[in-house]
Formats: structure tokens, sequence, C-alpha cells
């Protein structure tokens, strides 16, 4: 190939370079994920990300625990901020408990899992 050749082709194009513009932004969209993890055997975890920190995650968890009957905590995470963490799989428990409380509004909800 000769360097006028070279000259012509044309660039990559990257599908992903306008969702990456529109996500970038922080909060966009403010949604609330729910998530579940198979520890071991029988044993979940749920795990609840992108509340807002102007709430108090520990009375949060706190009425979770009383709620539910289970154990959680909080856990700061260096990419994802404050994530709470309970004991079994409570992504349906804590999405209704969180839309009556006030916190979270349910179409900005994400409930993740299997």
């Amino acid at each position: 190939m000769s360097e006028l050749d070279v000259l012509h082709i044309p660039t990559a194009f990257d599908p992903f370079t306008e969702a990456n513009e529109q996500n970038s932004g922080a909060g966009t969209k403010d949604y609330v994920h729910i998530r579940v993890q198979q520890r071991n055997g029988r044993k979940r975890l749920t795990t609840v990300q992108g509340l807002k920190k102007e709430f108090s995650y520990t009375k949060i968890i706190k009425d979770l625990k009383k709620e539910f009957c289970c154990n959680g905590t909080v856990v700061q995470d260096p990419e994802l901020g404050k994530v709470i963490q309970l004991q079994g799989d409570q992504r349906k428990n804590v999405s209704t408990f969180i839309v009556q409380a006030g916190i979270v509004k349910k179409e900005n909800i994400k409930i993740h899992g299997f």
C-alpha cells in the first residue's frame, strides 16, 4: 500500500460515543439498583446502590433490618459510594419498603438478578 491509500482509510466508527457522552453526566437518571448475589450454597446477599447522599444510611439500614428480620450493613465502595447489603433475597421487600417510605419513586428502581 502506498501512503496515498493509507490516508483515505475512514476512521473507525464507534456506535457507543453518543451513549457515553449522554451517560457521562453524573446522575442523569437517578436509578436505585437492587441486586441479589449468590454466596455459598443457598446463601444470598441483597445490595442496594444509588440512594441519594442526603439520606441517613444508618437509619435506613436499621429500619430494613427490623422490618425484614435480617442482618445488614453499609459498605463504602470506591466507585459506587455507599452500598447497603442485606442477608437473604430481599429484592421485592426492599423495593416496596423504599417506595412506601417515600425515598424513591417506583419508576426509578431497577431490580436485577435471576
